[in-house]
C-alpha cells in the first residue's frame, strides 16, 4: 500500500497566495518525513469562490522539497492545453522530480472553463484522444509529422524527453461509467475520485475491470483512489472539525456541477452528516487505519491518495493530522498490507 497527500492549492480569496504556498512548503516537508509516498495537486481554472495555485508551477516548487516522493498532476485538464506545450512541461517536470512525476489526466466538467480557453465542450473526448496520441509520439519517436483534426505538427525531431522511458505513468480520471471504460480501454489506472460515495465506486471498479478484461488488457499494477480525510482523535472530533471546510468546499462543488457528473441522482446539497456517509473518511488513527486497510481488501487499490486540508483551514490543524498520520497510521497500514 502506498499513501499519497493531495496539496490543497486553492484558498479563500482574500489570503495570502506567497504565504499559503510557504504553508503548502511546510506540509509537503511533514508529509516527506511522515513517511507518504507522494504528493500531488489538481487543476481547475477560475475557482470562484476561490483563488487557485497553477498546477504545473505549484508542483514545480514542491518538488524541491519532495525528496523520493513522487509528485503528481491529479489531474490536468488535458483538452484545454496544447499538446505541444504540455508535452515538454511534463517532461520538463520528470527532470526536475528526478524521474518520479506521474501524469494524471482528465476532461474536467465546468462549462466556464471551456467557454474561457475558447474550447467546444463537446470536442473534448476527441481533444483528449488526440493530445495524448500527439504527446506520446513528441516523447518517443526521433521524428514527428502529424495532422490531426485540431492539432498539426511539422515534420519536427522532439528533443525534450521524459526521464521515464517511454514516458511517465499516466493515470486516468474518470466519474462516469463511460469515461471508466475509456480508462479500461487505454489500459490505464482509473485514477478514483474523491466525490464518490464507497458502494458507487464498488460499482464502479466492477465496470473497469469487466473493461479492461473486455479489451484485453491486464490490470495495471497501480490502482489508485482519493479520498477526503480527517483524522482526530476520535470519530466525533474527526466530524466537527472537518465540517466547516468540508461543508464549505462541497457547497463549491455543488456550485460547478461535480455531483452532476457522477452516475445516477447524486446532490452535494445535503446535510453534513449525509454529505460524509460513506463518501468521507472520518475517525480516530485506528478507525482510519482500518478503513484503509477495508478499501485494499474489498476495491483492490493499492494507493490511496488524501485531501486532509480544504479553503480556509489553519495549517495547525493539518500539521496535526499528518503528525497523527506518521505516528499511527501508516506504519500500521504499510506493516499489514506487506
Amino acid at each position: 500500500m502506498k499513501i499519497g497527500y493531495f496539496i490543497n492549492g486553492q484558498y479563500p480569496a482574500n489570503e495570502s497566495m506567497p504565504q499559503k504556498i510557504q504553508d503548502s512548503v511546510e506540509l509537503v516537508r511533514a508529509v516527506r518525513d511522515a513517511g507518504f509516498d507522494l504528493i500531488c495537486a489538481g487543476q481547475h481554472y477560475l475557482s470562484d469562490p476561490f483563488q487557485m495555485s497553477a498546477t504545473i508551477p505549484l508542483l514545480a516548487r514542491m518538488a524541491a522539497e519532495a525528496g523520493d516522493m513522487q509528485v503528481a498532476a491529479t489531474v490536468v485538464l488535458l483538452p484545454l492545453h496544447n499538446p505541444v506545450d504540455l508535452a515538454e512541461s511534463v517532461a520538463t517536470m520528470d527532470a526536475i522530480c528526478g524521474g518520479r512525476f506521474v501524469f494524471g489526466i482528465g476532461l474536467g466538467y465546468r462549462d466556464e472553463e471551456y467557454m474561457a480557453f475558447g474550447v467546444d465542450r463537446s470536442e473534448r473526448v476527441e481533444r483528449m484522444n488526440e493530445s495524448l496520441e500527439l504527446m506520446k509520439l513528441l516523447w518517443t519517436e526521433d521524428e514527428v509529422e502529424f495532422h490531426g483534426k485540431y492539432y498539426n505538427v511539422p515534420k519536427v525531431r522532439p528533443s525534450t524527453k521524459p526521464v521515464q522511458k517511454p514516458y511517465p505513468p499516466i493515470w486516468v480520471a474518470a466519474n462516469n461509467d463511460v469515461a471508466i471504460r475509456r480508462a479500461a480501454r487505454w489500459g490505464y489506472p482509473w485514477l478514483i475520485n474523491p466525490h464518490a460515495t464507497v458502494p458507487m465506486v464498488a460499482e464502479q471498479f466492477k465496470t473497469y475491470t469487466a473493461n479492461l478484461e473486455k479489451f484485453g488488457q491486464p490490470t495495471p499494477e497501480t490502482l489508485p483512489m482519493m479520498r477526503e480525510l480527517y483524522v482526530a482523535s476520535d470519530r466525533e472530533s474527526a466530524f466537527i472539525e472537518s465540517q466547516p471546510y468540508l461543508e464549505t468546499k462541497y457547497a463549491a462543488y455543488a456550485a460547478w456541477g461535480q455531483d452532476k457528473a457522477l452516475p445516477g441522482n447524486e446532490s452535494f446539497s445535503v446535510p453534513y452528516q449525509d454529505l460524509a456517509k460513506d463518501r468521507f473518511l472520518l475517525g480516530s488513527p485506528d478507525e482510519v487505519a482500518e478503513e484503509m486497510l477495508r478499501y485494499q481488501d474489498e476495491l483492490g487499490v493499492n494507493y490511496l491518495i488524501f485531501r486532509m486540508q480544504w479553503p480556509g483551514m489553519p495549517q495547525e490543524q493539518a500539521l496535526r493530522q499528518i503528525e497523527l498520520m506518521g505516528k499511527e497510521v501508516i506504519p500500521r497500514v504499510k506493516a499489514a498490507s506487506k
